[in-house]
This record gives structure tokens, sequence and C-alpha cells, in this order.
């Protein structure tokens, strides 16, 4: 059995430790709401630009980067999006895994994947292995605004849109975490670029029926419902040319903000299980400790006993 003192010091380190953890878990609770709600904010936006490229690329025949490359380049651009501090559980080990198993499968179908990561525990994890990286980030990754969304789409869409012959990229993944509630988080791998094209049955009909797809009202109809008129204005080129970095950074800050509201969730989460399992070693070892002091005392009395006994038979 370990000695009193060494239990001591034992039970003093591990309430200072719970300490913390409750420091912790607290604090997470009060930047939990701020977080999901700044998330849940920026999702209509979000999604309002994301539907409108889906619907141009939909109901027009057109050739731009932003559904597909011209040209045949096996380097695609994956971002992968961590914590900058540690105490959140497995958050940052799942993304990691994940980017892992992406890049795996990239590699596996011929492809030569090009690894962005944001957050300090990614970043230093892929250093410390000595791993190629195209860019980092660090910085803020509890409470992301909108510089650093700028920072990193500015040069995602920059690589994706440079030539192969000068190192650009033909494809763009996002590796994240979905904030879904309090308890479930998921991480998932988002294809930002090219953009996928879901041809409705209307919308086909309506690039069969024309062919220009520059400056035109566009319709058609199916089942007696119609679909929207669209006219582009100067040209669709241009349209498209000014809502690509909007898409893009709309999406990024998306999904740096459900990765925030995640990694403060796993953190409050984690810090829950860190403090109460600190209270149960407490239990344990102030057991163990009374254990070891009431030997102690019966072994003391014992020895009493005995001596007493000793100097009694002595006297007789």
């Amino acid at each position: 059995m370990a000695s009193q003192l060494a239990l001591k010091s034992r039970i003093n380190s591990t309430t200072s430790l719970g300490k913390i953890f409750n420091a912790q878990e607290m604090i997470a609770s009060s930047h939990i709401a701020k977080a999901r709600t700044v998330a849940l904010n920026a999702k209509p936006y979000s999604d309002a630009i994301s539907d409108a490229v889906q619907a141009l690329a939909a109901h027009t025949d057109i050739d731009h980067p932003i559904v597909r490359k011209k040209e045949s380049n096996p380097r695609v651009a994956v971002l992968a999006l961590t914590a900058d501090r540690g105490m959140a559980g497995a958050y940052t080990s799942s993304i990691i895994r994940e980017t892992e198993s992406l890049l795996d499968r990239l590699d596996g179908a011929g492809k030569k994947p090009e690894l962005y990561v944001y957050g300090r525990r990614g970043v230093s994890y892929y250093k410390y292995r000595n791993r190629d990286i195209s860019e980092t980030w660090e910085g803020d990754s509890d409470h992301p605004g909108v510089r650093i969304a700028e920072e990193i789409a500015d040069r995602l869409l920059a690589d994706y849109m440079k030539p192969a012959s000068e190192g650009g990229v033909s494809e763009l993944y996002i590796v994240f975490t979905e904030f879904v509630n309090m308890v479930v988080q998921k991480v998932r791998v988002l294809r930002m670029l090219p953009v996928q094209v879901v041809r409705t049955g209307t919308a086909e009909s309506v690039v069969a029926d024309d062919d220009a797809s520059d400056a035109k009202p566009k319709s058609g109809d199916k089942d007696g419902e119609t679909s929207p008129l669209y006219a582009f204005e100067p040209s669709l080129d241009q349209v498209l040319d000014a809502i690509l970095p909007k898409y893009v950074q709309s999406r990024i800050h998306e999904c740096l903000l459900t990765s925030a509201a995640s990694e403060t969730a796993s953190r409050q989460n984690a810090m829950h299980t860190a403090t109460d399992n600190a209270n149960n070693l407490i239990d344990d070892l102030t057991r163990q400790l009374n254990a070891s002091r009431q030997a102690s005392i019966t072994q003391e009395l014992t020895e009493i006993i005995s001596s007493a006994d000793a100097l009694n038979k002595e006297e007789e």
C-alpha cells in the first residue's frame, strides 16, 4: 500500500487538476451558446449562395471552372480544419484520422493530394511527422472570423484557378466537424470544387432547348411545373466569376463556424468527463488514505498493548 504522504500528494495534485478541468468546462459552457448561434446564423447565407451556384450550373450549359476543369490535372487540394488547443477529447484526432483516410483514397485513385491545414494541433501533428504541407493557418479556431476565412479562400481559390503547369489543383476537399447537437458532432468530407451539378428533368430540357449560355432567359416546364427564369447581366461568365469567390468563402466560413461550435462542445464534454474522473479518483485515493491511516493506528495500538502485556508479565 502506498504511503500516506504519497496518497496525500496524489490527492492534492488530482484536486488541482479537477479544478482546472471544472474551470475549462465552465468556460466552454459559457461559449457554446454563442458559437452555436453564430454557426446557425451563417448557414442561411451559405445555403443561399450554394443554391444560387447550383441553380446557375444546373440551368445553363456552361463551361466554367466552377463546374469542370478543362485540363487533366491529378493534383487535388485537401483542407483539414483542426483545433488550436487541446482538452477537446478526440476532436482533432478524429479530423486527422478522416483526413488520412481521404488522402489514402485519393492516392489509390491515382491523384496527388496537396494538404492544407488550419489549427495549431493539426499543424504540429503533420510537422512532427515531416509531412509536406502546402499552407497552414493558426489562431482562433474556437471563434474564427471572416478575415481568416478570406485568407483561406483566397489561397485555395488561387491554387484552383492556376493551370496545372503552375502547380494548380483540379479539386478542392474540406474535412471538418459538423455540429449536430451538444452530444453529437460528426466528421464530414465536403467536395467543394468543382460543383457537382444535379440536373433535374426540367433543367435538362431547358439546356436542350437553348444552346446559348449568355444573356438569355431560360424557361421550361414539366408536369405543369414551370422552371425559374434566369437572365445573366452582363454575361454568364462574369456572373460566375463574381459569385465563385463568394461561394468558396461562404462555404469555408460556414465550415469554420460549425467546426468551432463542435470544438467547444467537444471540449465541454471532455472536461465534464475529466472532472468526474478526477472526483472519482479523489474518492478512491481518500479511501486508500483512510484505510492506510486506520491500519497504522491499529498497528500502533497493537504494539502498545503488546508492550503493556510484556511489562505486566515482568512485574508478576
